[in-house]
């Protein structure tokens, strides 16, 4: 009988050791979920930080688009050659609000994107037309027949250009 109470009293410490090891290794998986899924948060935490401050840092990029094709349309304007004395004072006055106009685009980080003369880069140009060019290299910028901009540090509107075959 006593042996039979030391039997069951060995069973009774296997099993409950048995139980703390599965325990312990259940605390263990939990453990290393946690981990897993706190890592997988900040992660998370981090790239919604990162798009986030994309979207800001390019948030007036289709205003300033807008605003690029009204500067077109002023030099389109004051390209025009007038001999009227009233145009030419016109052409001063838009002059003006062009060059205020640029500024403030400055202001905000738009600046052209310099091409004549310039090796042809599909970075910042488009080829719209080539054209064999006496005394010029090939693939290099000959004309500009629109202007592009940098707004920060992305290309929002590529050089239209020509380029020499």
């Amino acid at each position: 009988m006593q042996e039979e109470v030391k039997e069951t009293k060995k069973e009774k410490k296997n099993k409950e050791k048995e139980l703390i090891e599965a325990l312990n290794l259940k605390v263990k998986e939990l453990e290393d979920k946690n981990l897993r899924i706190s890592a997988e948060m900040i992660n998370s935490l981090r790239r919604k930080d990162e798009d986030n401050a994309r979207v800001m840092k390019y948030a007036n990029e289709s205003l300033i688009d807008d605003l690029l094709n009204v500067v077109d349309n002023f030099d389109r304007a004051l390209n025009q050659a007038s001999t009227s004395e009233d145009v030419i004072n016109y052409q001063k006055g838009m002059q003006m609000i062009r060059d205020n106009l640029i500024s403030i685009l400055n202001k905000y980080e738009v600046k052209e994107i310099e091409a004549l003369d310039k090796p042809f880069d599909p970075t910042y140009h488009q080829a719209v037309m080539t054209e064999k060019v006496e005394g010029k290299e090939s693939n290099i910028v000959v004309e500009v027949l629109r202007k592009g901009y940098m707004y920060k540090d992305k290309v929002i509107r590529p050089v239209m250009v020509k380029v020499s075959e």
